[in-house]
């Protein structure tokens, strides 16, 4: 375990059973068994994506992580699955340490892992969320500012920590835009006992993703990104490519092709078309959307895998926080963590040095 500063050992380190407060976020087509193993055997903790993973991959792949690393990981769940309370029936029995939420979990979810000894995180991105899951007994958040990749929030990352933690007296770790030791540090000042990265992830060498497409992410520049809700309906933080702005343009094109992929993504995820229709008629009930909302929100997955598995960005979408402009290797994943600890440790050591010296 690497030698750092004592103030980075946080209450939820020992919670959770890692030696460094940091997340490897579970982006889908991303975040494999082999990132999740490698991420958590460092002594951070890696969350396997299975959102985008049929019931069977997802046991393979925790079966998988857990031959290869016995530290603590989590798996990320869709709470809207048609299958989600047999997935997390299975993920009790095999042993899961802590599930993370693609959307907001429901009350029941939150107690029945919770009677079981599983840690859950749900991500937020705004003070009355974080507020609403604390009452339903989550253990932690990630809280996410607008800077963060993928789906994501209104309010700035140095706005909404300060907010959240003053709101909750549940840990917090805090994500949007964070990857080195001083946004490690700057987390810590604003009350977060951690962070949580998923573009410094994405951007390793245990990563998956393609050679090309890590090469478009270190030629962007932080100005490079859009929050757009011409993909899915929702507002979600992307690279601003070719594809990208062609989808902001052509917007009578959206649903035509969502509903397209939204066929594709029933065929990738094993997803029969009774529980697709019986899952966007709940959609539509419990989240008021329209019927062009729900095919259009099958769009983010579909547009992800063309880049992510099949390195094709002229077709596909690039999630991405704005860190992204500072991000110029993919070294592995133990090396990103002993750097990012490194420097929060000095940065530290000099901010105390500096109290001294006044």
């Amino acid at each position: 375990m690497y030698d750092f500063h004592p103030k980075l050992q946080t209450p939820i380190c020992k919670k959770l059973g890692i030696d460094y407060p940091i997340i490897q976020t579970g982006m889908g087509w991303v975040s494999t068994s082999k990132l999740t193993a490698a991420t958590s055997a460092t002594g951070a903790i890696g969350f396997l994506a299975t959102a985008t993973q049929t019931f069977s991959e997802m046991k393979t792949s925790v079966r998988e992580i857990q031959e290869l690393t016995d530290n603590p990981f989590g798996i990320n769940v869709r709470t809207d699955s048609p299958d989600i309370e047999e997935r997390l029936n299975w993920a009790i029995k095999a042993g899961v340490k802590v599930v993370s939420f693609a959307q907001a979990p429901k009350p029941e979810m939150v107690k029945k892992l919770s009677d079981s000894g599983i840690v859950t995180i749900p991500t937020i991105a705004a003070r009355r969320h974080a507020e609403k899951v604390a009452e339903w007994g989550v253990d932690a958040v990630i809280a996410q500012g607008q800077e963060g990749g993928g789906h994501t929030g209104e309010v700035p990352t140095a706005v909404l920590i300060p907010q959240v933690t003053k709101a909750i007296d549940i840990p917090v770790f805090a994500a949007g835009g964070i990857t080195d030791g001083r946004g490690l540090v700057a987390a810590l000042a604003w009350g977060a006992q951690g962070i949580a990265m998923g573009t410094r992830f994405l951007l390793s060498d245990e990563s998956d993703v393609p050679i090309k497409i890590k090469q478009a992410y270190f030629e962007a520049v932080v100005t490079d990104t859009i929050r757009t809700q011409s993909i899915d309906g929702v507002p979600q933080r992307v690279i601003n490519t070719g594809m990208v702005q062609n989808l902001e343009r052509n917007r009578y094109l959206k649903f035509p092709r969502a509903a397209k992929n939204a066929l594709k993504f029933r065929q990738a995820t094993n997803t029969s078309f009774l529980d697709l229709l019986r899952e966007a008629i709940a959609m539509k009930k419990n989240q008021e959307m329209t019927w062009a909302q729900i095919a259009l929100a099958a769009n983010a997955p579909m547009l992800t895998k063309a880049t992510m598995v099949n390195g094709n960005y002229e077709i596909g979408i690039m999630p991405t926080g704005v860190g992204l402009g500072v991000i110029e290797s993919a070294p592995t994943v133990l090396e990103i963590i002993e750097e990012i600890m490194a420097e929060a440790s000095q940065c530290l050591r000099d901010l105390t040095a500096s109290e001294e010296k006044n």
